[in-house]
């Protein structure tokens, strides 16, 4: 293959993934033009097209799906073979592609990847919170960061974490106009500020476990968020009730600023676990990040 071939296909995967000639004209410092200019030269030589361009969007045709599968792990397989080159001298280089849930990437992921950065300089981080189940193969991350009852079979997984509890809290001032839950059924009666996961896996169902009987409850309240951090933010300002891990309420508890309910209900869940495909060849500072997270298990 030419080289010139080589960077139009490059191009194309750009602009296919970023769904914008915009975006990935700004990502490869490429004006919109050019980019167009290419992609259309690429697909004069192949014969068909390979994405539908409208005024708002652009997305690949069934053509330009096939080129994407088989483009996009042949261009994995050649950062990583170009970073294991680099390992010869000494410095590992690279970005990490990761994609977690915020509570993860706050608590886990953070407090190992600073110092990991420090002692590896030449090494890049992209770390995106996300609660809906990421296509990690084909969204081109290196990993992926769940609880381990949500990580597919054919991957491999490495706990990264203990496991952890629940707590149902909401503010003295929200209990001061309702009245205290007992059971997880009476909170469809109360204002509950939803966790959003994606668009088409809807709000998070709140899960209680107690002498083994097991309840999923689904609430309803005024707000939702796709963050924790807001959760807590809308639960402190009185908006209702909200579901979050224990750690990140335990000191408003203790203070006063949050009422814990339905303690003897909350479950005991999964610790966070690291995932990614047991086909890929993963690049040296990759590997490296991993053994950096099971070392800081291991010390606990």
């Amino acid at each position: 293959m030419r080289r010139e071939e080589m960077a139009d296909l490059t191009v194309f995967l750009a602009v296919a993934e970023a769904r914008s000639f915009t975006r990935a004209a700004a990502k490869l410092g490429l004006s919109q033009s050019a980019l167009s200019q290419i992609v259309r030269r690429l697909e004069e030589r192949l014969g068909m097209r390979l994405l539908t361009r409208t005024t708002r969007s652009v997305a690949p045709t069934e053509a330009g799906e096939r080129l994407i599968d088989t483009l996009a792990p042949a261009l994995d397989q050649l950062d990583a073979s170009l970073a294991a080159l680099s390992e010869l001298g000494g410095k590992p280089t690279g970005t990490i592609r990761i994609t977690s849930v915020e509570h993860a990437t706050k608590t886990v992921l953070w407090p190992v990847l600073k110092n990991f950065l420090v002692q590896y300089p030449a090494v890049k981080a992209v770390i995106t919170s996300d609660y809906g189940l990421v296509d990690i193969v084909a969204e081109r991350y290196d990993a992926g960061v769940r609880m381990g009852e949500h990580v597919d079979k054919d991957m491999i997984a490495v706990r990264i974490a203990p496991d952890f509890r629940a707590a149902i809290v909401g503010s003295p001032a929200y209990f001061k106009n309702h009245p205290i839950p007992k059971t997880p059924q009476e909170l469809v009666a109360h204002q509950c500020i939803n966790l959003s996961l994606s668009a088409s896996r809807g709000h998070y169902v709140w899960h209680f476990i107690k002498k083994e009987r097991e309840l999923k409850v689904r609430v309803d309240g005024a707000v939702a968020f796709n963050s924790i951090s807001m959760l807590k933010d809308a639960a402190l300002s009185g908006f209702g009730v909200a579901y979050l891990p224990e750690d990140e309420v335990q000191i408003c508890i203790q203070e006063g600023s949050l009422v814990r309910v339905l303690d003897d209900w909350c479950p005991l869940f999964p610790g966070y676990h690291l995932y990614y495909p047991s086909r890929r060849q993963q690049a040296p500072a990759f590997a490296l990040f991993v053994e950096a997270l099971r070392h800081k298990v291991t010390q606990k």
